[in-house]
């Protein structure tokens, strides 16, 4: 057994693939656990339904935001925890829920752009999330069930920040991340195919 088993065996613990339909608020386990120690707030019960305030989870029209949709055009809408996509000739429009930074302390705002999309993306926690949590792994390779970005990620032109998948479907809607933004795999899957490097992105 290799000297890693340790840490790895309590970073998996309470971790496990949600296999469900994508949907607001949905959480079917009732001994909900954060598969991140520290690194979820929970903001009510997992089990308690849940009515969405669907007034912020609206479309948007591009033209306040980017001057153009060249290259296409991404918007994280931190508040309300949403991605809009715009397509570079306007045809394609998507929204999809996201879960967002855990603190304000961890969120980024501004412009940046996809500059690489990755398949089977490692995972690395960054050196301060390691000071925040050493029991977690160094890495997690591509392709692991457990790999906190899930099967794709859009890397950004910042440091560390992500477009990505995950592999615990009940972070989505939620406060959850340490800086990178989520989204259902079906999603990113989708997303993933409609963007290209290049495309334009605004946190707001």
């Amino acid at each position: 057994m290799s000297s890693r088993t340790p840490s790895r065996r309590a970073f998996l613990t309470g971790t496990a693939a949600v296999l469900a339909t994508p949907a607001l608020g949905q959480s079917t386990d009732s001994n909900y656990a954060s598969p991140f120690q520290n690194s979820t707030e929970v903001e009510r019960d997992p089990n308690e339904v849940v009515r969405h305030n669907i007034s912020s989870f609206r479309s948007l029209d591009w033209r306040p935001y980017f001057s153009n949709t060249n290259n296409g055009a991404i918007l994280v809408d931190i508040d309300s925890r949403a991605l809009h996509f715009w397509s570079s000739d306007q045809s394609t429009y998507k929204l999809y829920p996201t879960s967002v930074p855990v603190s304000e302390e961890l969120t980024r705002r501004g412009r940046t752009s996809v500059v690489q999309k990755v398949v089977k993306p490692t995972w690395r926690p960054t050196p301060n999330m390691r000071k925040r949590n050493p029991e977690w792994p160094a890495v997690v390779e591509g392709g692991a069930p457990d790999n906190p970005l899930g099967p794709l990620a859009l890397y950004l032109g910042w440091t560390y920040y992500r477009i990505h998948g995950t592999h615990d479907t009940r972070k989505i809607g939620r406060r959850s991340s340490n800086g990178c933004i989520g989204l259902y795999n079906e999603h990113i899957t989708e997303l993933f195919d409609l963007t290209n490097v290049g495309t334009q992105v605004l946190l707001i």
